[in-house]
């Protein structure tokens, strides 16, 4: 530290906030996006429209949608203790708590010391006097010292280069990275939650059929077993009957199995231990499939959190090439101290005692191998390779809205045939019954229509659950759920 008199710190300041006023923050280029856009989709409902950023939109309880009590009560649960969830969040904790620290680095750094010190040197020396009556007296003393002192000091590198500028830029749009990331677990955590609580309740209505099924397979055995008592039947058809009997037992135990799985997964994803959760066997509304209303994505497509944290790394890239840019330039540090020190505490304070010095450095790397070179390379080929990975998460976007409305418009075709198909199955077998209690057929087609009846019962249920985490996917390909006030 130097010492400096006269107007020499005002001039250092006034050369520095000139130099601030021009600093280079246009050392990160902030080049602009082109990422890939859709001017329409392939298929879209009537009255569709090019999508447009929105991201900013809130989402809402979207799982209202389906109209269900229960899962209304049980889906918030997810965003309060979900575990992925609650590491997300400290994660944005974390980077904002980033971007203040590194704010301080805009204001000058104080410090404060202050001590005490004795010192002495081994033995003791004295003097020897005579008194008047001829005695000799001998005075002695010790060579130590106490020193009291306190300093007060500061020192400041104004950011004639944007360096803090642009380091502060790139933890901002970490964190904000780090916000869509948080909605992007929250959503999919969300959004799995809905699936697996729609495939239980979809459990369970299999499983009704599934037990209503086998009321009537017993019965037929009886009847066939009857038959066979009264000479009428052959063997094979009890045997028959035994064996459709008994593959659908198999397969109602092996959909509480998977109805159990299901559940266990929900109540992870709660927070809690499955042996914490409840979930009665309830009704499921199967006809509960949001409408998707025109204009939809031209309003919400751009939310998706993953195309919003793509898009704010991009911009922790950009600014770190500058901060790596800066690098290049001489740095300016102002710095500046006080200091108090006396042998006596009462007088620490004197401004006799007062020393102080002003002082201003400039550095600059003359030669470094050229580290600072690569370190910009390194930097701009990251901003690339962000770039790259932004487009790809914006065409992945379009990819998955387009593959959810080819999937509502086919499984909604789909459910009304299979619906016209269990339909027909339902009655064949009725019939099949009928003509061979008459000995009209025998028993192998009856079989063959009972178990094309209960597949044709049980794909029509597992279409409309289709249908129903098809709008589910579509939401999460949207960025969360819609409302009216949104569309408007």
């Amino acid at each position: 530290m130097t010492k400096k008199t006269g107007n020499a710190l005002p001039s250092a300041l006034a050369l520095a906030s000139s130099l601030a006023l021009g600093a280079c923050t246009a050392l990160a280029p902030s080049k602009p996006l082109d990422a890939p856009t859709s001017a329409k989709f392939l298929e879209p409902p009537p009255g569709w429209m090019a999508a447009a950023p929105a991201d900013t939109l809130t989402r809402g309880p979207w799982w209202t949608l389906f109209n269900d009590p229960v899962l209304n009560q049980l889906a918030p649960q997810v965003a309060v203790s979900n575990q992925t969830v609650a590491a997300a969040a400290a994660a944005v904790e974390e980077s904002r708590a980033a971007v203040r620290e590194q704010r301080a680095s805009f204001f000058p750094t104080l410090s404060l010391d202050a001590g005490a010190t004795r010192s002495g040197v081994g033995g003791r020396s004295g003097s020897s006097t005579v008194d008047s009556t001829g005695t000799t007296i001998t005075t002695t003393s010790s060579r130590n010292a106490t020193r009291f002192s306190a300093g007060l000091g500061a020192s400041w590198e104004p950011d004639l280069w944007g360096r803090i500028a642009n380091t502060v830029s790139a933890a901002r749009a970490t964190a904000q990275a780090s916000e869509a990331d948080l909605a992007a677990a929250l959503l999919s955590a969300q959004a799995t939650f809905v699936t697996d609580y729609l495939s239980v309740r979809e459990a369970d209505a299999e499983i009704v059929t599934l037990q209503t099924t086998l009321v009537g397979y017993q019965r037929a055995l009886t009847i066939t077993q009857n038959r066979y008592n009264a000479a009428i039947a052959q063997k094979s058809d009890v045997l028959q009957a035994k064996t459709t009997l008994a593959n659908a037992q198999a397969d109602l135990a092996s959909l509480q199995q998977q109805r159990a799985q299901l559940f266990h997964a929900m109540a992870v994803l709660a927070g809690q231990a499955p042996a914490n959760f409840t979930l009665p066997a309830g009704d499921w509304n199967a006809s509960a499939v949001p409408a998707i209303p025109p204009g939809l994505p031209s309003d919400l497509l751009q939310r998706r959190p993953d195309v919003a944290s793509a898009e704010r790394r991009v911009e922790v890239a950009n600014a770190n090439i500058g901060v790596a840019r800066a690098a290049y330039f001489p740095s300016l540090t102002l710095s500046a101290s006080g200091d108090q020190g006396s042998t006596r505490l009462g007088d620490l304070f004197n401004v006799s005692s007062f020393a102080w010095s002003l002082g201003v450095s400039l550095a600059e790397t003359i030669f470094d191998g050229g580290a600072r070179t690569a370190r910009v390379e390194e930097a701009q080929a990251s901003w690339k390779q962000s770039v790259a990975q932004y487009r790809q998460t914006v065409l992945t976007a379009f990819s998955a809205v387009e593959d959810q409305l080819s999937a509502a418009t086919s499984l909604e075709q789909q459910q009304a045939l299979r619906k016209v198909a269990s339909q027909s199955a339902d009655q064949t077998e009725l019939e099949m019954q009928n003509r061979y209690k008459q000995g009209l057929v025998a028993y192998t087609d009856v079989v063959t229509a009972q178990a094309s009846a209960l597949s044709a019962r049980r794909a029509f249920m597992q279409v409309s659950l289709n249908r129903q985490t098809a709008a589910i996917d579509m939401v999460s390909a949207l960025g969360g759920g819609w409302s009216t006030q949104q569309l408007e």
